[in-house]
């Protein structure tokens, strides 16, 4: 079954958590570089508050990580009896508190492959807007329009995308998601890390 949401929950306090921790980062230390508060991200990882993705895309860039990797289990949680294969029944789905927006995690766990396909339902008015932060690496993402429209605004440049467009980018620029109809979009993302630069 669906991951419940509060379960999905609890896995982002875990990674948070987990992320922090192997980067020797305090809570302090993760306030400051993410602009999220100490308090906020206290009560993420403690799993009692449902943040919003404006919120989980901050904390993602000042960890390294794309924000797909936050919905993604432990490092040390044993792989799924699917392997290399995630059954729609057992792909964990995720609504954003503030938009509506909800996500489904299509990507089989655990597979140490360097993309992500996210499934997205935008509700109609929905909007959402990332700001960019500094990455220590390069996040590459597709985004694939299969049912209604959507306008994404990268930087300054806005594209209006219809059923069937299919718009790349680099997640390097302030980014907002905006559906100006009345009918859900749905779409799907895939998500590319290139891999972090050696120290």
């Amino acid at each position: 079954m669906v991951e419940a949401l509060d379960g999905l929950d609890q896995r982002i306090a875990e990674r948070v958590r987990e992320l922090r921790g192997d980067q020797g980062l305090s809570l302090d230390s993760l306030a400051v570089k993410s602009g999220v508060s100490r308090s906020m991200i206290s009560l993420i990882e403690r799993g009692e508050s449902s943040p919003t993705a404006v919120v989980l895309d901050k904390l993602a860039t000042a960890l390294g990580v794309p924000l797909a990797a936050l919905f993604a289990p432990r490092d040390d949680a044993p792989l799924t009896p699917g392997g290399p294969i995630a059954r729609r029944a057992d792909q964990p789905q995720w609504q954003d508190p503030a938009s509506g927006y909800r996500r489904r995690i299509v990507s089989p766990p655990g597979v140490p492959q360097p993309m992500q396909i996210v499934e997205v339902d935008f509700p109609p008015g929905g909007r959402v807007a990332f700001e960019a932060g500094i990455r220590d690496r390069r996040v590459h993402q597709q985004v694939w329009i299969l049912e209604g429209a959507i306008d994404i605004t990268v930087g300054t440049e806005r594209h209006q995308l219809r059923e069937g467009d299919c718009l790349a980018m680099q997640l390097d620029q302030p980014t907002m998601f905006h559906n100006a109809t009345r009918k859900p979009a749905h779409y799907a993302v895939v998500v590319a890390s290139e891999p972090a630069p050696r120290r």
